[in-house]
């Protein structure tokens, strides 16, 4: 990366607090919780969801958030835009991000709904169940979007998320414009399959005008293309994009360049503690291994390796030094 980038990646995306915690079946079925899923929630539902459960941790989260912290650990420079609410897990956001290694100046709501919050309530079998409280991220708009930084990055990383309401679909048109001008990289994660069915044509357009890398699982993926074959679906991929990669969880991940494709295989993983931000460690290793100019082989493999380790414990962000981790695996890096 040349001198004329300050940072390597700016991501935007819901800010919130993921507050983690491990329950047993029971504890979702006695409250009629749906297992499994992203289920968006109200500020009184996600209290008492709160109230009833113990905390594992409480760290700032959300898809993209996750996506920067983990490559600021691989030792990549980093930008973070997105909303929360001057309060304490405003304050909870803030700090744990920065402490992560990642630039964040959005200034804050003082007046409006309280910051976004993630209950991710992890059974016994690893599952996660999330139940989401948007909050003041809801409350992204143009105004938030800086210039100044998505100029100085070389890749502009945007979750699907943010589609969902139109204050922060225009934001992120805004940054993706502001990109365009000064040739920059635009990413995009889909996010949620369910956010794929109900915005299809708004991605698919997103995709086509102002996407140069995409981020899916394989269930988004064929949602977006309508399909139950996956193969099916990234032919149809192909022809919209040059560069994606798709994860298909302990199968491994496809990666697509130029119309062709590679299927990578998944690292090998004895004991799957808890899934949360398995596909958003992915995308950082992949990124990190762009940014470092490796072949798509080997940034599929790095964010295999970055996943298996978010996968082995409780939470989204790493507990070890990634950057030490790709060096112990890949020891040409």
């Amino acid at each position: 990366m040349t001198k004329e980038h300050i940072y390597d990646i700016v991501g935007i995306g819901n800010a919130m607090v993921d507050v983690i915690g491990k329950v047993s079946d029971r504890f979702l079925q006695d409250r009629n919780l749906q297992k499994g899923t992203m289920i968006l929630t109200d500020a009184k539902t996600a209290g008492a969801i709160y109230a009833d459960m113990i905390p594992e941790s409480e760290v700032s989260g959300g898809s993209v958030a996750n996506t920067v912290a983990a490559m600021a650990s691989l030792g990549c420079d980093c930008a973070f835009i997105g909303k929360v609410y001057n309060d304490e897990f405003g304050q909870i956001f803030k700090s744990d991000i920065g402490a992560a290694g990642v630039d964040f100046d959005t200034p804050p709501l003082t007046v409006g709904p309280s910051t976004a919050r993630c209950i991710i309530l992890v059974t016994p079998d690893a599952e996660r169940s999330m139940f989401t409280y948007l909050g003041a991220a809801q409350n992204l708009s143009v105004a938030d979007i800086d210039e100044n930084v998505i100029a100085s990055s070389k890749y502009l990383f945007l979750e699907g998320y943010l589609f969902d309401r139109e204050n922060a679909k225009q934001a992120i048109i805004k940054a993706a414009n502001i990109a365009r001008q000064h040739n920059r990289q635009i990413v995009l994660t889909l996010s949620d399959h369910q956010l794929v069915d109900a915005l299809r044509n708004d991605f698919l357009d997103f995709i086509e005008n102002y996407t140069d890398i995409l981020f899916a699982n394989d269930k988004e993926i064929k949602q977006l293309f309508q399909t139950d074959d996956l193969n099916t679906a990234i032919l149809q991929l192909k022809s919209k994009i040059n560069m994606a990669a798709i994860t298909c969880h302990d199968e491994g991940s496809v990666v697509i360049d130029h119309n062709t494709h590679s299927i990578i295989e998944a690292e090998k993983v004895e004991d799957v503690v808890d899934s949360s931000g398995a596909g958003d460690s992915f995308a950082a290793g992949f990124m990190y291994g762009l940014i470092n100019n490796k072949d798509l082989k080997t940034c599929a493999k790095i964010g295999n390796i970055v996943a298996a380790e978010i996968i082995t414990h409780y939470g989204a962000r790493p507990k070890t030094s990634l950057r030490g981790l790709i060096r112990k695996k890949l020891p040409q890096d």
